[in-house]
């Protein structure tokens, strides 16, 4: 997979990528990730990316000259243009299942006010947001797709379950509680069913315990 990202701030949304399973993700070819700065692609001398909005209102909003460049020289034929938008529809388990299968992304990182709309009208595929609050920009939402999208690719996990049985592999139920050892810490013991070596009794545990912690913390997953 490719994946480019279009951002003032590239390094922000590079160094957490650099780490750990996406890091050795790049390293093995699994994902060619590069991120871009949106600068590159304007002509003045302060390399402007911003102006102030029509109509009058405020903050700043992005220019759409940069934005039409830096798609028209990166995208390919299979490339899905993504603007990462508190307007835009809300990115889950799901939506990063769909992703992982594309050949090409990319992201497109706000700032400011907003993007000119004439940038979604003309490039953008889909707007996703990554919650139902705003952040300074799109910088750390792109790594947070990135990232979850990236861990599912072939290859990418050590083990090919760990994607199927986390939370959110079946809809409506998140994943249950974990131990390890010691086997008790601070009058704290691991539930004897764990340790009993009868697996259709502990994957019917994990089951019962993946329930009620998605009744406890997320009742909304089941209505």
């Amino acid at each position: 997979m490719r994946i480019d990202i279009i951002t003032i701030f590239p390094e922000i949304c590079l160094a957490p990528l650099r780490e750990s399973i996406i890091g050795r993700a790049q390293e093995t070819g699994r994902v060619n990730l590069r991120a871009h700065d949106l600068r590159d692609w304007t002509h003045d001398r302060h390399r402007q990316v911003d102006d102030l909005p029509y109509g009058g209102g405020p903050g700043m909003v992005m220019k759409p000259e940069p934005f039409f460049e830096a798609v028209e020289a990166l995208r390919t034929p299979e490339a899905r243009v993504i603007l990462l938008t508190p307007q835009g529809r809300r990115f889950d388990q799901a939506e990063a299942r769909r992703l992982s299968a594309e050949s090409h992304l990319i992201l497109l990182c706000g700032h400011y006010e907003g993007i000119d709309h004439r940038v979604v009208e003309a490039l953008v595929d889909e707007e996703l947001s990554i919650g139902d609050y705003v952040l300074t920009n799109g910088t750390l939402a792109a790594a947070v797709i990135v990232d979850a999208v990236v861990r599912l690719l072939p290859g990418v996990l050590g083990d090919e379950r760990s994607a199927e049985e986390e939370s959110f592999a079946a809809p409506g139920v998140l994943e249950g509680p974990h131990y390890t050892r010691p086997a008790e810490f601070r009058g704290m013991k691991v539930p004897d069913v764990l340790l009993s070596g009868h697996h259709a009794r502990i994957e019917a545990w994990r089951r019962e315990r993946g329930l009620e912690r998605t009744r406890e913390n997320r009742p909304d997953l089941q209505d």
